[in-house]
């Protein structure tokens, strides 16, 4: 395939941004052949912004069957991208999807099935996957560099919303429009690295997860979370929206040292001999490990967004391997689901977490929810809203 004709799902934020990324040619081998929205007044959007070779679709099944189209990028509300996604594979389509990969992992673990039957390119917006700085920290720590992972620990709390941003949509941080709060809206990223980085998922969790403590909102504005590991290791995962200032810190100690991302910048404290063997050979009172604080060379740039659909894109075309297969969308979702069933239940929760309970769980809290109209989600079935703005 020399060209991958691609549409965009759903105009909002970020499928506006994708399509404007297309449009100006960044993405050498693809290009922008159609747009969908449920909503009838983007056409005149897409009409002043696109090109006129770009199509308006307002019926996303008729687009896909249209044969005018190779790949889609799903931008759509959460609860969204699994069945949209699904709907695609059927199509012969190829797939790049928005973060969160979904809602619940049951829904999600469907669309990965969906994807391995199909065959196709297979990709999600982990867009930090190509910040360099992440890319050392998962380099040091595969090449053994930082030695076995003893513990990990990341406060993210600059994520400060205010009330006017809760109350800017009646969608927002509900359990119908949404599915969650900063662990579904915000974390998608940072519950992705920390996974990805260390090469390792949890094994059990318990969270505390606050509902509305900060703001007026039914869903969760305030984690901490405590993971085990099977090698032994814990972790720590901070997460708030009501706090000012914030900090972004992940820190990842090592039986060969300790390094941290924080503020732009990674810093590698380095033993000389790992901790095991310098225990086992001293025979003093207070002593430690030789330790030096190294500057690691960090090379490349971020290339966010537009690196990602480019990516995807070559897959498509070429076989490039992927950045952020779409299959992975599952284990950051695997995390926030795993926090907030721990609070539900005020219990411990195995990893993998129980679907159907969560499922269960979840149901309550829509059919609970203070946003009537966007109840229609309760089902997957998104109504008015399922191309609204992310």
């Amino acid at each position: 395939m020399s060209i991958v004709r691609v549409a965009v799902i759903g105009i909002g934020n970020m499928g506006a941004s994708h399509a404007r990324t297309l449009v100006a040619g960044e993405v050498p081998g693809a290009e922008l052949v159609a747009v969908c929205d449920v909503r009838k007044e983007m056409e005149s959007w897409v009409t002043s912004n696109l090109p006129s070779t770009v199509t308006y679709w307002q019926d996303a099944e008729q687009m896909m069957s249209s044969g005018t189209i190779d790949a889609v990028i799903v931008a759509t509300p959460h609860y969204d991208h699994p069945e949209q996604a699904i709907q695609a594979f059927r199509h012969g389509l190829h797939v790049m999807i928005e973060k969160p990969a979904g809602v619940y992992t049951k829904q999600v673990r469907e669309m990965n099935e969906a994807a391995a039957a199909s065959g196709k390119v297979f990709s999600i917006m982990y867009n930090q996957r190509t910040n360099p700085l992440y890319i050392k920290l998962r380099d040091l720590i595969a090449s053994g560099e930082l030695g076995e992972v003893r513990r990990t620990n990341w406060i993210i709390t600059n994520w400060y919303r205010s009330q006017s941003y809760y109350d800017s949509g009646g969608w927002r941080a509900t359990w119908a429009g949404e599915g969650g709060g900063v662990l579904i809206n915000q974390d998608p990223h940072q519950l992705d690295l920390w996974q990805w980085t260390i090469g390792m998922m949890p094994v059990r969790m318990r969270a505390f997860c606050a509902f509305g403590k900060y703001r007026n909102i039914e869903v969760e504005d305030d984690v901490t979370a405590y993971v085990e590991y099977e090698n032994g290791a814990t972790g720590v995962f901070v997460t708030t929206t009501g706090e000012a200032p914030g900090t972004n810190r992940f820190e990842v100690s090592g039986d060969r040292g300790k390094i941290v991302i924080e503020d732009g910048q990674l810093t590698f404290w380095r033993l000389r001999e790992s901790e095991p063997e310098f225990n086992q050979r001293f025979t003093g009172g207070f002593g430690q490990p030789e330790c030096w604080k190294c500057d690691v060379p960090i090379t490349g740039i971020e290339t966010g967004h537009p690196g990602l659909i480019r990516n995807w894109a070559d897959a498509i075309r070429t076989g490039a391997p992927l950045i952020a297969p779409g299959q992975d969308g599952i284990h950051g979702l695997t995390l926030s689901n795993a926090m907030l069933l721990s609070t539900w239940t005020d219990n411990w929760v195995d990893l993998p977490i129980n679907e159907d309970l969560f499922y269960e769980h979840l149901q309550e809290r829509i059919a609970n929810s203070t946003t009537k109209k966007d109840k229609a989600y309760a089902g997957g079935q998104p109504a008015d809203l399922s191309q609204t703005f992310k």
